[in-house]
């Protein structure tokens, strides 16, 4: 922690917002076109989209079952081939060839304010093919990622913590180095098959890795007060005390259902849980005493 330079989302008054997020990938922030390789009855490969196989992974290597014109027996030789480090090269390719996915706009915010993010997803690229091509997303300004309002929110940050210029790019750099990236299937195919555990895996190391950082915050803003130099300084405690919160979206309604059973009873209230099925963004109920939950 002490060897990087924190960033994190402003308000308009320069203090930090405590927002943060995390997102699946596939047909969630981005509507991709890479296919699972499933087999059928006569031994053809067949292709199938990420969000049909949402719908059907629970039948694939268990039950036959009619997809296309075709009867679907199992799982082709090495059917995440596209989703491996083997597709990392194709992956790049297929996200410039991508739609906006339901939680688009909100990754528009979260990375054009400057947020800390996750990307939790059941992919199997390496962590590094993922970042650098959010990398390459940002200097394109690609689909309304605007790199000059990104540049302007993370430099305020540097500002009030007194960090020594960088260039933009190393900026950027060190920006999406604070940011985690856990493709879960990495290094475990099967991972992609039935993704839940991992993913809640992951979010227990997001959570935590976030409380750190609110602690440095707390911290700072602590040594800020004492020091008459500063330029910028909390006007007294960012407006929640700087309890964190954390959004997360998928649109796999299995991913969905383990990830609120998993932290339903949790001591914590900081995981809002939003479910983008079918390309509509709904908030999901996490409160322990069944009344419903309406903040946003």
């Amino acid at each position: 922690m002490k060897r990087r330079n924190l960033k994190e989302g402003m308000t308009e008054e320069g203090t930090p917002d405590m927002k943060y997020y995390a997102f699946d990938w596939d047909d969630n922030i981005l509507e991709m076109p890479t296919q699972i390789v499933l087999i059928d009855e006569k031994g053809s490969e067949v292709g199938m989209s990420t969000e049909d196989f949402a719908h059907y992974r629970s039948k694939v290597g268990l039950e036959s079952f009619e997809y296309k014109g075709s009867k679907i027996v199992g799982f082709a030789e090495e059917a995440f081939r596209n989703f491996t480090v083997k597709g990392d090269e194709r992956f790049m390719t297929d996200v410039m060839l991508a739609k906006p996915g339901p939680a688009w706009s909100d990754f528009l915010e979260c990375v054009n304010g400057g947020s800390i993010f996750a990307i939790i997803t059941a992919r199997g690229h390496s962590p590094e093919t993922i970042k650098n091509t959010v990398y390459n997303m940002i200097i394109s300004d690609y689909k309304g990622l605007d790199k000059e309002e990104i540049l302007k929110n993370l430099k305020k940050f540097r500002d009030f913590t007194d960090e020594e210029s960088l260039s933009d790019s190393e900026v950027l750099r060190e920006y999406l180095d604070m940011c985690k990236f856990y493709p879960v299937s990495y290094g475990n195919e099967s991972g992609a098959q039935k993704p839940e555990i991992l993913k809640i895996q992951a979010m227990e190391e997001f959570i935590n890795y976030v409380k750190q950082l609110s602690k440095y915050l707390e911290n700072q803003s602590h040594i800020n007060k004492l020091r008459k130099d500063r330029k910028i300084s909390f006007k007294n405690k960012v407006s929640n005390n700087f309890i964190p919160t954390i959004g997360f979206s998928d649109d796999d309604r299995k991913n969905i259902e383990s990830m609120k059973q998993h932290f339903k009873d949790k001591q914590e209230d900081i995981l809002k849980i939003y479910s983008t099925a079918g390309g509509v963004k709904k908030k999901e109920d996490l409160s322990k005493d069944g009344k419903k939950d309406t903040s946003t």
